[in-house]
């Protein structure tokens, strides 16, 4: 166990006392400072002080929370009731819980950093520049924070410093949404002036970073249209010569692998993520592998048609146009595909940990390795509600436990830094070969996948942004940017669309009554939902919300 981690199982466990610090001054009418809490009176004193309150913030960063977020995109389905599921097809009311708890749980975060940035500059340091470091990485937890707020809810209030129930401020109106934006590139650049731009290592493994503040920031940039900032901050991130996309030598492996244990920060072979939530083995683990194959119920997460047919084949012609397109089996399907699509989903022939599929014992000796898609359950295996199964993010021998997975929850990558440059570049305009040979041919590079051409794409008519979205599409799948993605495209329409699975014709038990069919014959696992523009493009304020500030307004549609 390394200093950082045996610091942060210490933090993690004093997390709730120092979680209080910045509620105001708790002096009571005799002014006298309490003797048996944290206060701020006897706080913020030294380096150790502001090491252990910058951990709690720390804690606060989203988990696998941020991989649940995928839900709410046409990527995946989740099988049975589920908030951010409910969001993401359009039938959700103001009351619905996690529209509120967003609200909440950010700006509790946002408060903490606030305190820690009202009262970190008096304490003493025991290294120079240690105090301006924290407060930096304070201030891109804020950023991210507030970057989630306002892609929810559009304007939102912009809050720079702890406030108390009677304080004015908490029913000012909302502050326009291209202020906030114009706040947090600011603050970013703030950030990354004073962050190192190495790669934390050893005490400092996962902490943030000058890359982290950048990404973020060409993040956000690229997210509302602001594309050569966006291009500006990916190219200085992709300038600084530090980050290398994960590469064991095994294009067959190296995607995959870098979602396992194998690829974690903590194992010093991963240069490609720039800020992660991390994770230690019996002290925080998380239980994504088993939501993924749980062998005995319903699998939590399954791709959907949608996705699988967004995949290219191996010639780099999307499976409408290739001849290397076939899918008269279910096996077809994974054949000369995009070597990422059979590194992300479960393919016939992969070891798994969702055991029994329901065949006879003779036809599946070795239940460990995955034959064909459960659709039933009888508590014998893992049932898959479109016909599919993701590996991305599974460890195997992690899924028959529950919560035993300690695989870091990714945040930001250099592949997103690689899109967003792409990306930036071609809504600019600008977007050359040259420019996809040093970004997306990287990504393809590094799975022995085609190369993007723009000769290519034009003589087989097909549409450079349509396919620069594509790759952003297969190569973030499940790392909760799909929502984020089709919203800010303006393509909500696809969000209104059903979900849909395997061709019903692949497996004989479909054919029964009880499966629902879409006309062309393929599975129908959801279609309730709907899309209304603009009303979809945010959420609305939350009910709670709204009535302790009418001030707040509402958001058009809701």
């Amino acid at each position: 166990m390394t200093l950082r981690h045996k610091k942060y199982q210490k933090f993690i466990y004093t997390f709730s006392a120092i979680s209080l610090i910045g509620l105001g001054s708790c002096s009571d009418f005799l002014d006298r400072v309490p003797q048996d809490e944290i206060v701020n009176e006897t706080y913020w004193k030294t380096q150790e002080h502001l090491e252990m309150a910058a951990t709690a913030i720390y804690s606060r960063v989203k988990a696998k929370n941020f991989v649940d977020m995928e839900n709410m995109g046409e990527n995946t389905m989740w099988p049975s009731g589920n908030q951010y599921k409910d969001i993401g097809s359009g039938v959700f009311p103001v009351t619905q819980p996690t529209v509120n708890s967003e609200w909440a749980n950010m700006y509790r975060d946002v408060r903490e950093c606030n305190a820690f940035l009202e009262n970190y500059a008096g304490a003493t340091e025991n290294q120079v520049g240690a105090k301006e470091r924290l407060a930096a990485e304070v201030r891109v937890i804020r950023a991210l924070a507030y970057s989630f707020l306002t892609s929810f809810y559009g304007d939102i209030p912009l809050l720079t410093k702890t406030l108390n129930p009677d304080d004015p401020e908490l029913y000012d109106d909302r502050t326009p949404q291209s202020e906030v934006v114009d706040f947090l590139l600011q603050d970013l650049d703030a950030a990354a002036a004073v962050l190192p731009s190495a790669i934390p290592t050893g005490e400092n493994l996962g902490r943030v970073s000058k890359g982290t503040a950048l990404t973020l920031k060409s993040r956000i940039a690229l997210t509302y249209g602001r594309y050569d900032v966006a291009e500006q901050a990916a190219k200085a991130v992709m300038d600084m010569g530090v980050y290398e996309l994960y590469n064991t030598g095994n294009p067959a492996t190296n995607y995959w692998e870098l979602f396992t244990r194998a690829g974690k920060l903590a194992g010093g072979r991963n240069k490609e993520t720039i800020f992660a939530r991390m994770h230690l083995t019996d002290v925080i683990m998380h239980n994504l592998s088993r939501e993924i194959q749980v062998p005995d119920q319903f699998a939590r997460f399954v791709p959907t048609r949608s996705l699988v047919e967004s995949y290219l084949c191996s010639d780099g012609l999307p499976i409408d146009k290739s001849p290397l397109y076939k899918d008269d089996t279910y096996a077809d399907v994974f054949q000369n595909r995009d070597p990422r699509m059979t590194q992300t989903i479960l393919v016939p022939g992969d070891k798994w940990g969702g055991r029994f599929d329901g065949r006879p014992v003779a036809q599946n000796p070795d239940p460990t390795v995955f034959q064909v898609p459960k659709f039933s359950q009888d508590g014998r295996g893992s049932v898959t509600t479109t016909g599919y199964y993701y590996k991305k993010y599974v460890e195997p021998s992690a899924v028959g436990l529950v919560s035993r997975d300690d695989n870091d929850i990714h945040h930001m990558r250099y592949a997103e830094v690689l899109l967003n440059y792409a990306e930036a570049r071609l809504e600019q305009g600008k977007l050359t070969q040259a420019d996809l040979d040093i970004s997306i041919n990287l990504l393809r590079d590094r799975v022995g996948m085609t190369r993007m051409n723009l000769n290519f794409l034009a003589q087989h008519g097909l549409d450079v942004r349509e396919e620069i979205r594509r790759e952003r599409r297969v190569e973030l799948v499940l790392e909760g940017h799909r929502y984020f993605d089709v919203r800010r495209w303006r393509e909500g329409e696809r969000l209104g669309q059903d979900i849909e699975g395997v061709k019903a014709s692949w497996f004989p038990q479909l054919s029964a009554s009880t499966y629902r069919k879409s006309t062309d014959g393929f599975l129908l696992v959801q279609w309730t939902r709907a899309f209304e523009s603009p009303k979809n493009y945010l959420w609305p304020v939350p009910q709670t919300q709204f009535e302790r500030n009418p001030n707040l307004g509402q958001n058009p549609g809701w």
